[in-house]
């Protein structure tokens, strides 16, 4: 399953330059992933709410054309691995006037306890688990 979520750059995410600064695509990829887990029926706070936390530990990005303040944007994210201590999403952000490709990334994530201590999801949640794993499938 490939999920997309709609965006308007807004003004105070430009820069100097009038383009939107980097550090903004960090959030419009957590946009995306809230919205993924919220469209595969698992928000995000359900999972909280069952003692896992999905804390990141790397994110990729890679720039291909900028965008600009009242750009409208889609965030298209997708599942791209699920195992039991380790879960990978990756993004493409794009001008949705256009279809161009403005951004790819990757976001990798852990499975943990609120102590961030790593757990097996599989065990632990196994529901919410197998729900994702389905949808890594799509």
């Amino acid at each position: 399953m490939q999920v997309e979520t709609k965006l308007i750059a807004r003004y105070s995410e430009t820069d100097q330059m009038g383009i939107i600064h980097h550090s903004n695509y960090a959030v419009w990829f957590e946009a995306g992933r809230t919205d993924f887990l919220k469209k595969a029926g698992i928000p995000n706070k359900e999972i909280e709410e069952q003692g896992v936390l999905l804390p990141l530990y790397e994110m990729n990005c890679k720039f291909k054309s900028p965008a600009r303040y009242e750009d409208e944007i889609i965030v298209k994210t997708k599942l791209e691995y699920i195992g039991k201590v380790r879960i990978v999403f990756s993004y493409q952000v794009l001008n949705a006037k256009d279809g161009s490709v403005l951004t790819t990334g990757e976001t990798k994530h852990a499975w943990t306890n609120k102590s961030l201590k790593p757990v097996n999801a599989q065990l632990l949640i196994p529901d919410i688990y197998n729900v994702l794993c389905e949808e890594e499938l799509k």
